[in-house]
């Protein structure tokens, strides 16, 4: 499923996971002589309740229990602090554990909003190629060679330059899913957004970083060829694919220029989100 395993029903306690009834009064014995232990157990045993892959659930909730269990059962002479250490050392062990179970929401969701962005694009770019010449023509609209190769160029250059942001992100996401998964840090107390959650924002932002690259791409495409900037040298325009036979330049010039336009364009989609990170210190610093 896109959004990760279901989330439980019904939320179990710490306590519900000792079952026998004589258990009860060193179960109270244990929550008195070890509160921090007990707070950071209850704690990841309701965020683990909450993480978005089925197994990372039941692997955290067997080993507090085993780790609970073997407190309570241990009638042998062992000091509070070797207690305290195995406890804190379980803990670390689930705490990895639910970090990855975040790594993975976070590599999940985006490969998905990846997946529906680029499906998204490929439709924008075959529904005007298909249905837009008709449609015009319904219109009274002709065109001609050089706006045929004109409209091309742009959709080109746009579908390319989406791939390029797909291939971009997911250059990203091979080294930093995890520290994507430690930055979705909110409130006080550095409050961690619920796994699912997380999913589902990453694959907004795979969304997002598809159509980024399309704009992007389109816009260095009409740029480029409406002569806005002339330091770059277009090596082959429609006009020269238009002319006669015999003159006319081979239309594979024209798209092997614009395609790798785009996706360089579209490869390089993170300077628009770098510098929205960049304006919004300076707009807190003029606010203070």
């Amino acid at each position: 499923m896109f959004g990760g395993a279901e989330i439980e029903r019904r939320p179990v306690r710490l306590a519900e996971l000792v079952r026998r009834p004589d258990d009860e009064v060193a179960y109270k014995a244990f929550c008195e002589a070890y509160p921090a232990q007990h707070l950071g157990m209850e704690r990841a045993l309701g965020t683990s309740q909450c993480a978005f892959d089925r197994t990372t659930r039941q692997a955290v909730r067997q080993t507090l229990t085993r780790a609970l269990r073997n407190v309570l059962d241990d009638s042998g002479p062992k000091s509070a602090d070797y207690v305290r250490g195995y406890l804190d050392q379980e803990l670390a062990d689930v705490h990895a554990w639910l970090e990855q179970d975040r790594a993975t929401a976070v590599a999940r969701g985006l490969n998905v909003g990846l997946g529906l962005g680029a499906l998204a694009g490929v439709l924008l770019l075959a529904v005007p190629l298909l249905a837009g010449v008709p449609a015009l023509h319904l219109l009274g609209v002709t065109l001609g060679c050089g706006d045929r190769w004109g409209l091309l160029g742009v959709f080109a250059a746009g579908g390319v330059g989406a791939l390029g942001a797909v291939l971009s992100v997911l250059v990203r996401l091979r080294v930093s899913a995890e520290e994507l998964a430690c930055r979705q840090a909110t409130g006080p107390g550095s409050a961690q957004v619920p796994a699912r959650q997380l999913a589902r924002r990453m694959r907004h932002e795979g969304v997002y970083r598809v159509f980024v690259g399309w704009i992007l791409a389109t816009a260095v495409y009409l740029v480029l060829s409406g002569g806005i900037v002339p330091v770059v040298e277009i090596p082959t325009t429609a006009a020269d694919v238009c002319l006669p036979a015999g003159q006319a330049v081979p239309g594979t010039r024209f798209w092997s220029f614009w395609c790798a336009i785009g996706f360089v364009a579209g490869f390089n989609e993170r300077w628009a989100f770098g510098i929205l990170r960049r304006d919004t210190p300076r707009k807190r610093t003029g606010s203070t």
